[in-house]
């Protein structure tokens, strides 16, 4: 009996749950460490940038009346192209830039896809909008107001242009061409000027294929090609 009041409550020295009183506090048991899982996507710039260029070279190839096309033929054969190639894949593409967090990209692509689908409801008798002016007796004031259209397009470009300058060559060439390709179409539906138009054309032109090469430099890697494009990286001024 005396022995049993020394130790307590007989457990040797134990508090009841395998511990010894005298080991100190318990220490809570190490949380294992999780490794997140990051899920990587593909860079959607080839994508959008080859739906910009494709449409645009098409649209531009009629603007400039060239390969047998003349400069008053409707661009109807763009329509297709301006829904989902310039405009619905192009749209995507600017989604998934958001994705990865690039807000140059996501701007860029999504507006641009925004003008396609906007420029393609434009030509589609379906949605009245040219014939809203005609029926009314604003013929005239349709043309103009695509002038508009195509001025806030250029003011719009202009400002993407800005946010190139230290990026690289050709993404900020591609921009300026943009914007005097826009500004020369404007002119030319100002003034009614064929010269213009065709002139805005062959800036196009030059657009499409910047805008193809810069894909292409996107698309070739290391891992899949014999050799890479450069595309002239602006960031070591930084």
């Amino acid at each position: 009996m005396a022995e049993r009041g020394h130790h307590g409550n007989g457990h040797g020295g134990y508090n009841g749950h395998g511990h010894h009183l005298e080991d100190g506090p318990i220490k809570p048991a190490p949380v294992p460490h999780v490794v997140p899982h990051v899920v990587r996507i593909a860079n959607p710039a080839p994508l959008g940038l080859c739906g910009f260029a494709l449409t645009t070279f098409v649209l531009s190839c009629h603007n400039a009346a060239i390969f047998g096309i003349s400069v008053t033929t409707p661009p109807n054969v763009v329509v297709g192209l301006a829904l989902f190639y310039g405009g619905l894949a192009q749209l995507l593409a600017g989604m998934w830039e958001f994705k990865t967090g690039n807000t140059f990209g996501a701007t860029a692509f999504s507006s641009y896809g925004a003008f396609w689908l906007s420029w393609a409801a434009i030509q589609i008798p379906g949605f009245g909008i040219k014939a809203g002016y005609v029926s009314a007796g604003y013929e005239r004031d349709f043309v103009n107001a695509i002038a508009i259209y195509l001025l806030a397009w250029t003011i719009f470009t202009f400002m993407m242009w800005l946010g190139t300058l230290r990026a690289n060559i050709a993404l900020s060439a591609l921009f300026a061409f943009l914007t005097i390709t826009f500004m020369l179409l404007c002119i030319s539906d100002f003034r009614n000027s064929h010269g213009f138009k065709r002139a805005g054309g062959f800036m196009g032109i030059f657009t499409a294929i910047i805008a193809w090469y810069i894909a292409l430099a996107g698309i070739l890697t290391h891992e899949n090609s014999y050799f890479v494009l450069p595309v002239g990286n602006l960031a070591k001024n930084r």
